[in-house]
């Protein structure tokens, strides 16, 4: 059973900017037809979705967040990390990492069949 856990910095200031890492195991972030994404879900607000890297290493990010965004992968640690290019204090929010498992043509994810527990980021002003 795939298991995701996201580390990173609690308190995050808006330079440098933060990154947050998924560490896997149980399955390879590799493996064909695998989406591993990110999502954050704001204080009182509906989740936000970052984008993915995909499991051939390809990538897609949502429009409202791809010029704040870069998500990249250590296939040898079997981890991928989200870079946040850009944070104000209303990036505040519970990140979380979670796997794909079905893309529409528009690439946008459908289904999501793993998460992790969720890593809470608060951003000093």
């Amino acid at each position: 059973q795939v298991q995701l856990q996201e580390s990173g910095p609690g308190l995050v200031k808006p330079s440098p900017t933060p990154s947050l890492t998924c560490t896997v195991s149980g399955g390879s972030i590799t493996t064909n037809w695998h989406y591993w994404t990110w999502i954050r879900q704001p204080p009182g607000k509906g989740p936000e979705w970052f984008g993915y890297i995909a499991f051939n290493g390809s990538t897609y990010y949502s429009p409202s967040l791809k010029s704040r965004t870069s998500i990249s992968r250590d296939t040898s640690k079997n981890q991928y990390t989200l870079q946040l290019n850009s944070v104000t204090p209303e990036g505040a929010a519970v990140y979380y990492c979670a796997r794909g498992v079905e893309a529409d043509p528009r690439g946008r994810l459908v289904a999501l069949d793993a998460w992790g527990q969720g890593t809470l980021v608060t951003v000093s002003s």
